[in-house]
């Protein structure tokens, strides 16, 4: 028989000290237990524009799916994004408009994480924090070599060319991770506007010793101390 876990989440964005717009989207669908960030990116309000499209096509899954249904409903809902986003952007005259995407469904003791560009999935379990996601960025080579840490990536020059996203190119390819659920876990899922400011330590340190009811603030105000550059956005799911 399955035992069926329950979660609870807070999910939050805030434009930043910077810019003038949210390009960040955040989506929780506790019915489908599916929650998704997306930080979109391009000029003229386009980042906008395809961060929300691609929340709104996830939103549009329909109810009553089984878990393998709704996986794949949910890759299908962002591959479709991809090519709305890449019409506007020809209707629009050809420029880049696209998105990161970081999704993370649950069902039956497991979770699935899919994900394309920067925006993270961590998961915290014993007090260790562990980012399950890897970045498709210009700099993560180097990480994936050894060569610096994910936290000295986040302050390279070039930590914002990011290498995949949905709506840039003919075909989007969106990575997958999966594993198990135990009671007491706490998943994060990200924009780099936090990342930037909030290293491994920091993130371990804060969402082990918070409760639900604050985190997100908490995350939040650590990243508009650092200087909130960017936009901000952190969805906190907790496995009872």
């Amino acid at each position: 028989m399955n035992q069926l876990r329950q979660y609870r989440y807070t999910a939050q964005t805030h434009v930043g000290l910077k810019r003038k717009v949210n390009e960040d989207s955040v989506l929780a669908l506790p019915e489908h237990d599916i929650w998704l960030v997306a930080d979109g990116m391009g000029g003229h309000d386009a980042g906008d524009f395809a961060s929300r499209l691609i929340a709104d096509a996830v939103a549009m899954i329909p109810l009553g799916l089984d878990p393998a249904a709704r996986m794949h409903a949910l890759r299908d809902a962002i591959q479709n994004a991809h090519k709305a986003i890449r019409a506007e952007a020809e209707a629009r005259g050809g420029g880049t408009i696209g998105s990161t995407v970081a999704a993370l469904i649950m069902a039956n003791q497991h979770f699935v994480g899919l994900w394309a560009g920067d925006s993270r999935i961590y998961r915290l379990r014993d007090g260790h924090i562990e980012m399950l996601t890897e970045d498709h960025s210009a700099v993560a080579e180097y990480v994936l070599a050894g060569k610096m840490t994910w936290d000295e990536a986040e302050q390279h020059p070039h930590s914002n060319a990011i290498t995949r996203a949905v709506g840039v190119g003919e075909k989007l390819e969106i990575d997958k991770i999966r594993g198990d659920t135990e009671p007491g876990d706490r998943f994060l899922i990200c924009s780099d506007g936090l990342t930037k400011y909030a290293t491994f330590q920091i993130l371990e340190d804060l969402l082990g010793n918070t409760p639900l009811e604050t985190v997100g603030d908490q995350l939040i105000q650590t990243a508009l101390t650092g200087g909130g550059a960017d936009n901000i956005t952190a969805i906190v799911i907790d496995v009872l």
